[in-house]
């Protein structure tokens, strides 16, 4: 699914990746699919939208999913928002996208 790469964005620390996210939900899912319309990675976690604890299972789920520390991660907007900006530190573009590809599978 070559589509999550709109969603990533290579920048001069890492990239950055636009998520649209479900909180709540009954599992944590990352990818859990790709909105065109938004160019967006779905992303899903069973944490509430409460005291940022949806936050940080983001932050979990991504660094667990690209295989990175959880320092690496970051949400640099969004912070209240169900559609959030991720930075990742110290990675490719392609090689975050490949992960992505590989995970969604």
């Amino acid at each position: 699914m070559d589509s999550y790469a709109d969603a990533v964005v290579e920048t001069a620390r890492g990239v950055v990746i636009t998520l649209d996210v479900t909180a709540g939900a009954k599992r944590s899912l990352f990818p859990a699919g790709y909105n065109a319309w938004r160019k967006s990675i779905r992303c899903q976690v069973t944490a509430p939208a409460v005291g940022g604890k949806a936050n940080r299972a983001i932050i979990d789920l991504v660094a667990g999913t690209l295989g990175v520390p959880r320092a690496d991660v970051a949400i640099v907007a969004g912070h209240t928002s169900s559609s959030k900006t991720v930075a990742v530190s110290g990675q490719s573009r392609s090689g975050v996208v490949a992960c992505l590809n590989a995970a969604g599978a």
